[in-house]
């Protein structure tokens, strides 16, 4: 089914992000960023001088009501591109509708890989951006004995199965492989501390999500385990899960992704500043939320060099298209609608914030079919930047 021409005095866009549920402390994060994407937009006179309207709904953590609001805003708003979605289950759900009603979806979030959609560009992170350079860091300044703990859906299987093959290049061993409910609660970990008690792993690589993350380093913190033996290293922690938990429950561990809210370049400094005075000077921000922010900007520059918001056309402007985000210098990828990002991993200091302990300072093309998986062969992208 087409979607027709709209000549309204706007450009109405949907916004998916979760502000209730299980991920609504990092979802509010990407709402926060997108919102503050268009307002900059709009400042500058808009679209060719047409104001963007986001039309906003909260899907609480649901794919069930993600998948009906997703036909909402096709059908009965006339909206033609999606922002929105953080867990895969998400993505999976409302991806068959966008793809029915041909809408265009961008999605903000790092994910497993493995899936390509016409109608959607991924701006997170792939495996290969992200799951590769922390599996390397982790083994050569950890070792290679992991406990995999993971909130129990989609993404954590699919993530914890390739961290799996990258510890095994290094001859090493996933001791165990536990899951907790996405709903969790505190005596849910109860189990998972005395397996990793009896494991005695040199990591623990953590895909829990949402509400789950802060519980599980506080159990962490109170079973007495030290990070600087034997951290929890995550793909899913970000500012907005640390906001959750107390500076001594986070202190030591360690994430990787292409931003984080202390690099010090100057278009991260302003991106953060800006973002702190709309929103407060505690309003958490994440990878996630960074994601959100460009991918409004590469969305809306597409609309105003074809003049339409017609899924097809700002594909087509789409490809290879660049924008200097806060992280550096992003670029769709023609080939397969993900984008080009800058892999960093950092460790949370005692205040509770993330401070860079390796950037190699280059641009990673996405594979997100892990086409390449080993940990001494990725590809990156001729440009370079300043470590930071």
């Amino acid at each position: 089914m087409a979607l027709h021409e709209d000549h309204s005095s706007s450009w109405r866009v949907g916004v998916l992000f979760s502000q209730t549920g299980v991920t609504a402390a990092v979802e509010r994060s990407q709402l926060n960023a997108t919102l503050l994407a268009i307002e900059e937009i709009n400042a500058a006179g808009g679209v060719l001088d047409r104001p963007i309207e986001p039309v906003i709904y909260d899907p609480a953590s649901s794919p069930k009501q993600i998948r009906g609001l997703a036909e909402r805003l096709l059908q009965a708003d006339r909206v033609r591109l999606l922002f929105g979605c953080y867990m895969t289950s998400t993505r999976k759900a409302i991806l068959p509708v966008v793809e029915a009603y041909r809408g265009l979806l961008f999605y903000p979030t790092l994910y497993e890989g493995f899936e390509y959609s016409r109608h959607c560009i991924y701006t997170g992170a792939a495996p290969n951006q992200n799951s590769i350079q922390l599996a390397k860091y982790l083994l050569s300044a950890y070792g290679n004995r992991f406990v995999f703990v993971g909130s129990n859906y989609i993404y954590p299987y699919e993530s914890n199965r390739l961290m799996a093959d990258f510890v095994s290049q290094d001859r090493g061993k996933v001791l165990d492989e536990l899951y907790v409910p996405l709903q969790v609660q505190p005596k849910d970990f109860e189990r998972v501390i005395a397996k990793i008690k009896k494991a005695s792993p040199d990591v623990i690589f953590s895909t829990v999500v949402g509400t789950g993350t802060a519980m599980f380093y506080q159990a962490y913190r109170e079973a007495g385990f030290d990070p600087a033996k034997m951290p929890i290293a995550s793909l899913t922690t970000s500012e907005a899960e640390l906001a959750e938990m107390s500076a001594e429950a986070a202190e030591g561990h360690i994430t990787a992704a292409p931003f984080f809210d202390t690099l010090s370049t100057p278009s991260a400094r302003r991106f953060v500043t800006n973002f702190k005075q709309r929103f407060g000077p505690d309003a958490p921000v994440t990878a996630s939320a960074e994601a959100a922010y460009f991918q409004v900007h590469l969305a809306m520059r597409a609309v105003a060099k074809c003049g339409s918001d017609d899924p097809e056309r700002v594909l087509a402007e789409l490809r290879d298209a660049e924008f200097d985000a806060p992280q550096g210098r992003v670029r769709i990828d023609h080939e397969n609608n993900h984008t080009y990002l800058w892999p960093r991993i950092a460790r949370v200091d005692g205040q509770g914030r993330f401070r860079t302990v390796w950037n190699p300072g280059v641009r990673i093309k996405p594979d997100p079919y892990c086409v390449v998986q080993s940990l001494d062969d990725w590809s990156a992208d001729e440009l370079h930047a300043s470590v930071t």
